[in-house]
């Protein structure tokens, strides 16, 4: 949500459309540029869509699956994330995690449960969502997810855990006498070594993977909020008197 509403280039922002059209100070922005849900939900409504609150005891009374549902908007404190459907299957698309995490029909209603649980709000998002390039993608292919991805401070962790690891053990194949006759154990710390460049190196192609489509994802939020910012110049413009 946060590449959503505060996209890194120069063209007008909610935040500057929502002054114009209330002129005057408002609880819907904070001074960090954290949008309220109503604002959100004015937003959402440009493209026709309505949010309500999951556990809302209106919703619960209608006793919806949520694997019938298209899209999630889970909100603690100041942070904002969605869970989707992209074409047959769902995904967590948590800007804190490495990539997009798949989540099966199954574990669907036990995560929005668990966040719920952590204090999470949770709104339905009703209504046609618009389209997009992953959704399409995913209308013909299904996704394997061999590796969950990890929050961003704990892969980097372990990464620098990794490279600390291979560090030490060049440091102890450059105290070799050089006569070139290892013995046993030096010949182990070699294999053990050449083995440790080869996960350093499958690691990095994953991370590469993930930022690769979390990239792709990013790009279309920012495309949708391109489209949210001409529709609110439109109503603008054409809410003016004529002088």
């Amino acid at each position: 949500m946060n590449s959503f509403f505060h996209p890194s280039f120069s063209t007008p922002t909610p935040a500057s459309i929502t002054y114009q059209n209330e002129q005057q100070p408002s609880g819907n922005m904070d001074d960090s540029g954290f949008f309220s849900i109503q604002v959100i939900s004015n937003a959402l409504k440009v493209w026709g869509l309505e949010l309500i609150l999951f556990n809302s005891p209106e919703y619960q009374r209608l006793r919806i699956d949520p694997i019938n549902e298209r899209s999630f908007i889970c909100n603690y404190k100041e942070h904002w994330f969605t869970v989707r459907k992209l074409g047959k299957q769902w995904f967590n698309l948590n800007s804190l995690l490495t990539g997009p995490e798949l989540i099966s029909d199954t574990y669907l209603a036990l995560f929005l449960a668990q966040l719920q649980q952590e204090g999470y709000s949770i709104f339905v998002v009703k209504g046609d969502l618009p389209d997009c390039e992953a959704d399409q993608l995913l209308q013909m292919i299904r996704v394997q997810q061999m590796h969950r991805p990890k929050l961003i401070g704990e892969e980097l962790a372990q990464l620098k855990e990794q490279r600390v690891h291979k560090t030490d053990l060049e440091r102890v194949l450059e105290t070799n006498d050089g006569s070139g006759m290892l013995d046993e154990d030096e010949e182990d710390l070699q294999r053990a070594l050449a083995l440790s460049r080869q996960e350093i190196d499958m690691e990095d192609e994953e991370a590469d993977l993930r930022r690769a489509i979390q990239l792709s994802m990013q790009g279309i939020e920012i495309l949708m909020c391109i489209l949210f910012i001409v529709e609110k110049l439109i109503q603008i413009v054409l809410s003016c008197p004529e002088s």
